[in-house]
């Protein structure tokens, strides 16, 4: 990857490179120019989350595409799922998403599609970072331009959104009797999941859907369950659903209040699919970041389990690669290929609900498909990202703790693509062992790569 984009985009801090409008319109004029094939003045959808720095940036972005000759059709706070479905059905040439997911109101991000409604590849990202790294000739290569585009508000955006995911269900398909309580991470789901859900007939208790622009993901959405919890079990609700703050991921919760994760969900839709002889080649996709439990339940279903880098664009691939129609992360991060392009935490929460209508369980009893290993990840600040084999306190800290775990654990460490992070995660057998094990290895990358080290 360059130094702008990440393994999501580009992201940042708003008003600080590269999250300021000078960067939003090149990156505008960028996209613009790159899609601008065969002299067709092309048309780029922009959409955005509910915070603060949103509206400044989407202006930015839609003055540097009408400055290079393009229109922008602004759809204004839409999940990111959705602005990946109106760049299909508007047969627009791009799609731009402001957020920065599950970040903080202060962060925001730019995340980019392609025609066909899924995330560029490195390269398409590595070519729009070559036309940003020489802002001189891109600024001349719109000053040639005097047919200016213009941009136009797509007004009915969340209604059509809202139609492509009533397609996804069966004919039919309908919630009377279902209670649910939802955690809108006071972010871009805060209209539509509940419409959605409350038109299916569900009894559904919202949570955190006054956006301020300053509130999105604070305390609350798929990073924050606690109160979530206490809403599903003192209400008596079938299931909690929390989205992040872009709405392509969902973490939900059990009737008992307990939290189920991606893998879980995983485990859940993957068995249930299997079963309806809706699973093709049989295969899962998951990241290395996957619990050691996800790939130990897929064995016992006979179902294939593939492991890809971090990074949801990454799971994509390898489903796209493979004929897999079921794949995503541990972070509620979950893709179903046969229904949409791209990750999507309310589409995640309708299919998860159909699994839970169909079988007649409990979603606490269905979660037992798949036993969870304690799990640990800390995050330490660096300075630099040298890769960890290089480092000889770090690489000896990792050895030292996998000949401890032997068999009965597993090790990842790795820097974060969006942030000056490294992460280290580390499954074992308790959690008092492995948490002793993970500060070990942090110290070391403290010591070695921190800002004070």
């Amino acid at each position: 990857m360059g130094q702008l984009f990440g393994t999501d985009g580009i992201r940042g801090i708003a008003n600080r490179h590269p999250m300021t409008c000078e960067m939003a319109v090149n990156v505008g004029r960028a996209v613009a120019v790159f899609f601008s094939t065969g002299g067709k003045r092309p048309k780029i959808i922009i959409g955005k989350d509910t915070r603060l720095s949103g509206p400044m940036l989407e202006h930015a972005l839609a003055a540097g595409i009408c400055s290079a000759g393009g229109e922008a059709l602004r759809v204004g706070v839409l999940p990111t799922p959705g602005v990946a479905h109106l760049t299909l059905s508007e047969m627009a040439d791009a799609g731009v998403m402001i957020s920065a997911s599950h970040n903080p109101f202060y962060d925001n991000g730019i995340k980019i599609f392609g025609s066909d409604a899924f995330k560029l590849s490195d390269d398409a990202e590595a070519e729009i970072e070559a036309l940003l790294a020489d802002e001189g000739r891109l600024r001349g290569m719109c000053e040639t331009v005097q047919d200016v585009g213009d941009d136009f508000a797509i007004d009915d955006a969340e209604d059509r959104y809202l139609w492509f995911l009533e397609s996804t269900l069966p004919e039919g398909f309908r919630l009377d009797g279902m209670k649910l309580v939802m955690d809108c991470a006071n972010g871009a789901t805060f209209r539509v999941a509940p419409a959605l859900f409350r038109g299916l007939g569900a009894d559904v208790a919202e949570m955190f859907i006054d956006p301020d622009g300053r509130n999105i993901n604070a305390g609350c959405g798929s990073q924050h369950t606690e109160r979530l919890a206490e809403r599903v079990v003192e209400s008596g609700a079938n299931i909690g659903l929390a989205f992040d703050g872009d709405g392509d991921r969902l973490i939900a919760v059990d009737e008992r209040g307990k939290v189920v994760t991606g893998d879980q969900m995983l485990a859940v839709c993957g068995r249930y699919l299997k079963q309806k002889g809706a699973l093709p080649n049989n295969l899962v996709v998951s990241t290395v970041m996957s619990n050691i439990g996800l790939g130990m339940a897929f064995r016992e279903m006979g179902i294939v389990h593939r492991k890809t880098d971090v990074g949801d664009r990454y799971v994509m691939q390898e489903m796209r690669r493979s004929g897999a129609v079921l794949g995503g992360e541990d972070s509620g991060h979950m893709i179903f290929l046969d229904r949409h392009t791209t990750g999507d935490g309310i589409l995640t929460a309708l299919r998860l609900i159909e699994v839970l209508s169909g079988s007649g369980a409990p979603l606490s009893a269905l979660t037992r498909v798949m036993a969870v290993y304690p799990q640990v990840l800390m995050n330490v600040e660096v300075a630099a990202k040298p890769p960890i084999e290089t480092v000889p306190e770090i690489a000896g800290a990792i050895a030292e703790v996998e000949g401890r775990l032997g068999d009965q654990g597993r090790v990842l460490v790795r820097y974060s693509g969006t942030q000056p992070l490294c992460r280290v995660m580390i499954e074992g057998p308790t959690k008092d062992e492995i948490e002793r094990y993970c500060r070990h290895i942090l110290d070391a990358v403290a010591k070695t790569l921190g800002k004070t080290g």
